[in-house]
């Protein structure tokens, strides 16, 4: 699993649908962390649901069970969903525009919206703010309308199987390109890579074709993060840091689209 958001969205989708137990969702995030709390991003929030306010990086909060709570509030009602958001500089779509939940998530790279388009939900958003701590920052937020179809499950497959030949190619013209010697081994680094995504578990009810392509979205993941470590590239200049931005960047983009389309097939329990 590639985020503590993503793991949220999957294991509280699997929960409201009555498919996993609450301890199951609460075991599923202690692989990121031992301890989590919930607390308002802003003194309005915390008014209306009734926790905490704390600045960023303050460890303060409630518990767990608390976050299930307000994530079951906000899930009332047969229009609202979970969704999922991974945004990057440039690309902010499926975000509430204007709102301070949009910049810290850009800030952040991941967050979770929860509620019906059009009406207004929550927004989360997972900071370390302490070695074995994350505290989960919540938002009010306006559900946007969903940013557009997203690619369908066999779709998002045959990517991800033609991007592991992509990455592959990648990793060897970084490595072939690079300056001085390159005394590690780049598949030893992968199966490392891999064995920290292997740590986080699914829900037994998640579409097996979701769980294909999240499992090979990772394996791109830990092949193009090993790309870009040092000193397999060691990019000298600026056009070379173009260079391998440019060529490691679709991939990127492409892990993100097929992530976001396994994770809500899997929260919705898509077949």
């Amino acid at each position: 699993m590639c985020s503590p958001s993503a793991t949220l969205t999957v294991w509280a989708g699997s929960w409201l649908a009555g498919t996993s137990a609450p301890d199951d969702v609460l075991g599923a995030l202690q692989a990121w962390a031992p301890t989590h709390t919930i607390a308002a991003g802003d003194p309005v929030t915390g008014g209306r649901s009734d926790l905490p306010w704390s600045s960023r990086g303050a460890v303060a909060g409630s518990g767990m069970m608390a976050l299930l709570k307000v994530i079951r509030e906000a899930a009332a009602g047969a229009e609202a969903w979970l969704r999922l958001v991974l945004p990057v500089p440039g690309d902010v779509r499926g975000l509430p525009v204007g709102t301070v939940f949009a910049t810290d998530a850009v800030e952040a790279g991941e967050g979770l919206l929860v509620g019906a388009p059009g009406a207004e939900g929550i927004g989360l958003i997972p900071l370390w703010v302490e070695e074995d701590t994350v505290q989960w920052t919540i938002y009010s937020v306006p559900i946007p309308p969903e940013p557009g179809p997203e690619m369908a499950l066999g779709e998002a497959e045959y990517t991800m199987r033609e991007a592991v030949r992509d990455a592959a190619d990648a990793l060897m013209k970084l490595h072939t390109t690079a300056v001085g010697a390159v005394d590690s081994d780049p598949r030893e680094l992968i199966e490392a890579e891999l064995a920290d995504y292997s740590r986080h578990d699914y829900p037994e009810s998640i579409p097996l074709r979701a769980r294909r392509i999240l499992d090979t979205a990772d394996h791109v993941a830990a092949i193009l993060t090993v790309a870009q470590r040092e000193p397999a590239s060691s990019p000298t200049s600026a056009s070379a840091i173009g260079a391998q931005d440019a060529l490691l960047r679709p991939l990127w983009d492409a892990i993100r689209a097929a992530r976001l389309v396994a994770v809500h097939a899997a929260a919705r329990g898509d077949r």
